[in-house]
């Protein structure tokens, strides 16, 4: 009996793979180099950070002084409290989208009803609207609600009232949850129009509505997308600033999330920088948990519903 082949690999072959990676590796490298600059200077006070280039520092020289004022209680803008503001943000402004976006894609993608094409091309179309446009209108919404105006019946219609929350994390991620939708809607209907038709069929046979469906097969197939768009949202509303800036302001200093809170340590004619890396490195943290979480199904879900076959 013949024995079966065993692949052997040269030296040649290992040492072309090994001399490939290093591009890869050097581009890594020089990325990382100002990240690890900042971290290093997040541990060295003020007059050091001036006077002295990082790569100098000796570690007696490092401290945690810069962290113990970020997040001192009795100060203005102390990340602590910022942290949760950011959370109240951003965890909504996730869920939400990827809730109401996975029905809307599964109904384009496989419930057949009139005008769903054009309904779904105006739907991806709104992704050509800029957010800038469209922050100072919303915030007026906001305020005072949206009102018609008939001439012809002298009356004013009353749209939207007036809910008053500016100034508040739920303006900040209402607004994020309407600009998110249509790219949400997009990514996974690319996704669950590639789903095998022969699953559905199957699932109809045997008597499944199209919640069932959607709840015990759609779901379950379209982790990989899910957690796509829930790293690229999660890291878009933690580091947004216009948003909240416009949102929130200065109408709330208590509801200001880490973006705003952080650009507002360097203080008076930026006296306080020393802070900066401190206060980066501190915001950072949690996008780089959620990041390193989901980052499995990262590359999967960006490629899921590109190609067919």
């Amino acid at each position: 009996m013949a024995s079966a082949a065993v692949p052997t690999t040269s030296l040649g072959n290992r040492l072309y793979r090994g001399l490939s990676r290093v591009p890869m590796w050097t581009f890594a490298l020089l990325w990382l180099l100002p990240t690890f600059g900042l971290m290093m200077n997040s541990f060295r006070t003020r007059d050091a950070q001036r006077n002295i280039g990082f790569w100098r520092t000796r570690p007696s020289e490092f401290t945690l002084e810069n962290y113990q004022t970020v997040f001192e209680a009795n100060t203005v803008n102390s990340l602590g409290a910022s942290l949760l503001n950011s959370l109240a943000i951003a965890v909504p402004a996730t869920i939400i989208p990827i809730a109401i976006a996975a029905f809307a894609a599964y109904g384009f993608a496989w419930i057949d009803f009139k005008g769903r094409k054009w309904m779904f091309i105006m739907t991806v179309s709104l992704l050509a609207i800029p957010l800038q446009v469209a922050l100072i209108p919303l915030l007026k919404m906001y305020v005072g609600g949206a009102h018609l105006t008939l001439p012809f019946l002298e009356k004013t219609v009353t749209l939207i009232p007036g809910w008053g929350i500016n100034g508040t994390a739920t303006a900040v991620w209402l607004t994020h949850t309407g600009f998110a939708m249509p790219f949400a809607i997009f990514l996974l209907h690319n996704y669950i129009a590639s789903l095998p038709k022969d699953i559905f069929e199957s699932a109809r046979i045997d008597g499944a509505d199209h919640f069932t469906i959607f709840w015990r097969l759609v779901l379950p197939l379209s982790i990989p997308v899910l957690a796509a768009f829930a790293i690229f949202q999660f890291l878009w509303t933690w580091n947004d600033f216009l948003i909240a800036l416009t949102m929130i302001g200065s109408a709330n200093p208590d509801a200001l999330p880490t973006t705003i809170a952080i650009a507002n340590l360097a203080g008076d004619f930026g006296r306080n920088e020393h802070l900066l890396p401190a206060g980066a490195f501190v915001q950072a943290f949690i996008p780089l948990v959620v990041f390193f979480a989901l980052q499995r199904y990262f590359v999967r879900g960006l490629l899921a519903g590109s190609v067919k076959g």
